[in-house]
């Protein structure tokens, strides 16, 4: 692609599709039905070019691969593109729920639908570049430009207190990321460069790697979101659009995770070990506080985003055991997370398009005018609860067994979270999808049409193929998560051994 990789074509085609879509004249439902079809079609074509992608990786090694990079303005601006199989797991999610989100705007999205499209996919070349960049500020103004898009499609396409919403989400996410801004201008100060292949090898002094990492923290805590910095995203969540929801959770959500795994444990591993006490504690009161939280709500959006922080809280436990199963569980499970909340979310968008409300007590009774609905929501909600055949049992279970071989009593609190979410889920499944219909409003509701079949199927096969065969994930991932271990691990010696006992690290 003008002399570029494979993966710059991946990361800006969606920006094909958005010339496109701007070169279309007028605002009739011709217009609007090609903005949806040149939208759709993108970025199904972005899905298969990101198997190939997939494909072309040697995941048995945990080198970076298909590297690019260009130095311009006499090497002042870095352009450094890679994957390794870390990232590559994100890259994939980002691009197969992409389509889905343009099928479930298909219909209730019928305002500005061209500028819609047009923010749908500068944000997916935004995501998908966050986990190609291989260049500190590069990677910096990807993470931070995909608040822009996001920031519109709440504003402008969301609920009644869309603006607060909005401008809630951008002052939290950017607050937390100027702390991160710091810090990458002292790693260059340091280490004069902003390569991440290079800096993943610098040994930062003690000192100074507890303050990168606090200044990292604030920037990935708020965008997971972890306890106390969690408020922006039940108001986001009930406010946006389905789609926008479905993608808030499914991939916005696992940056902060991602950039836990890719900066803060290789690059300060001595303050990993050193505040994962701290992580520790943050992700326990997250997990049984926002489950405690759901377990009250009236409203099916903010119920489900809650127990998504609660979900994160489990990631980040996961991570921070620093133990092969541990983390592996954790990307195990933002994976399964961004394909059951996303369905979730269209699960939701699918009876407020009917009926306009997002409130539980409007529902009741609806297997039986909707019995699809019921049998695919059903399914959802049991892996949402970490049913074993399901993708979120996998996730759980090996976050809560690296876990359980550092500190048994974080596993133990962790465990009893898994107790509340079986609890909020299934009140919530049982109000909407049981119990007697006779409610008027309800009695002549349609069930899932084609395209609504269409979204949820795929959904439907993956949450339950990766629930009885993990090993596609496990395996292309292992092999990345041994070499981040090894490494750090040979860096935790210079911390004094009652330190390291204490924040319960294991090799």
């Amino acid at each position: 692609m003008f002399g570029f990789g494979i993966l710059t074509g991946l990361v800006f085609l969606p920006l094909v599709g958005v010339a496109f879509i701007l070169a279309l004249r007028g605002d009739d439902e011709a217009t609007k039905a090609n903005a949806r079809w040149a939208a759709l079609a993108t970025t199904i074509i972005t899905f298969v070019l990101s198997l190939v992608v997939y494909a072309r990786l040697d995941l048995s090694s945990s080198a970076f691969q298909l590297v690019e990079e260009k130095h311009w303005f006499g090497g002042g601006l870095v352009y450094k593109l890679g994957l390794d199989g870390l990232a590559a797991p994100f890259v994939v999610l980002t691009t197969f729920l992409m389509p889905f989100c343009i099928l479930a705007s298909w219909q209730s999205i019928q305002n500005r639908v061209k500028e819609y499209m047009v923010a749908f996919l500068v944000l997916e070349t935004l995501m998908v570049g966050v986990f190609c960049a291989l260049d500190l500020v590069l990677f910096y103004l990807f993470f931070e430009g995909g608040l822009i898009p996001m920031f519109l499609i709440i504003g402008i396409w969301g609920g009644k207190r869309r603006v607060y919403a909005a401008f809630k989400f951008f002052l939290y996410t950017l607050l937390g990321s100027l702390l991160m801004l710091v810090a990458i201008l002292a790693m260059y100060t340091y280490a004069h460069t902003t390569d991440i292949t290079v800096l993943l090898k610098t040994d930062f002094p003690a000192s100074m790697q507890k303050w990168l990492w606090l200044a990292f923290f604030a920037s990935f805590a708020v965008k997971m979101p972890m306890w106390p910095v969690h408020t922006w995203l039940p108001d986001a969540h009930v406010e946006a659009p389905t789609a926008g929801s479905v993608i808030l959770a499914g991939v916005l959500l696992k940056m902060g995770g991602y950039g836990f795994l890719r900066f803060s444990l290789p690059m300060f591993p001595d303050a990993s070990a050193y505040f994962a006490p701290l992580i520790y504690a943050l992700s326990v009161i997250a997990i049984i506080y926002t489950s405690l939280v759901a377990l009250v709500q009236t409203d099916m959006k903010k119920l489900i985003a809650y127990s998504s922080i609660a979900h994160m809280g489990f990631v980040t436990i996961g991570l921070f055991s620093m133990t092969q199963q541990g983390i592996q569980g954790a990307i195990f499970l933002m994976i399964s997370h961004g394909l059951v909340s996303g369905a979730l979310f269209l699960c939701v968008g699918v009876v407020y398009d009917r009926m306009h409300t997002r409130e539980i007590a409007a529902y009741g009774g609806l297997v039986e005018r909707m019995p699809l609905y019921a049998a695919a929501f059903m399914i959802f909600t049991m892996a949402n609860i970490g049913l074993p055949g399901t993708s979120g049992f996998v996730g759980e279970f090996l976050t809560m067994l690296g876990v359980f071989r550092v500190n048994t009593w974080v596993a133990a609190f962790a465990a009893l979270g898994t107790i509340l979410s079986a609890a909020y889920a299934l009140y919530l499944y049982r109000r909407v999808v049981f119990g007697v219909l006779d409610k008027p409003s309800l009695q002549n509701i349609l069930d899932l049409s084609p395209r609504e079949i269409a979204v949820l199927a795929p959904l439907i096969l993956l949450v339950i193929y990766y629930g009885v065969h993990p090993a596609p994930i496990l395996d292309g991932t292992a092999n990345s998560v041994a070499s981040l271990i090894h490494s750090a691990s040979a860096r935790f010696a210079s911390l004094h051994p009652v330190a390291l006992q204490l924040a319960g690290f294991s090799e």
